[in-house]
């Protein structure tokens, strides 16, 4: 098993700052962590809950995957992602189980985390990121 723990839910909100601010008001909580990740299109904030994460994104620019996202479904759940040890070894059984991958590499992802994602169609329609904390 190379699932360790959820890593963080990840959020697409349309205003970052006005999402935060009800998560302030409603959950008494602050982000610890809050970023311009360029090579995905958002900026983020994490608010730890626990030993995970919500993760909040705000598009930069619509043509982004989350600015899409927002333009066909609305605010709401993105993605799952979990911990993994080992991604290039998770990776590589996904491969060889058949498993549908949007990325065949791992890439940088917020906080310098290697990342890679799995589609969709793979698993009950849920997008799934898989993350190994550097």
């Amino acid at each position: 098993m190379f699932l360790i723990n959820i890593d963080h839910i990840g959020i697409a909100v349309h205003d970052l700052d006005g999402a935060l601010a009800e998560y302030r008001r409603q959950y008494r909580v602050e982000p610890v962590h809050r970023q311009i990740v360029e090579s995905q299109g958002v900026e983020e904030a994490m608010i730890a809950v626990g030993g995970s994460h919500i993760q909040l994104l705000q598009p930069r620019s619509e043509d982004s995957p989350v600015g899409k996202f927002l333009a066909s479904r609305g605010e709401g759940m993105h993605h799952v992602a979990y911990a993994v040890v080992d991604l290039d070894a998770a990776l590589e059984h996904l491969r060889a189980e058949g498993v549908r991958l949007i990325d065949q590499e791992p890439r940088i992802g917020g906080g310098g985390a290697r990342i890679a994602f799995v589609h969709p169609k793979s698993l009950a329609g849920t997008l799934i990121e898989l993350v190994e904390s550097p």
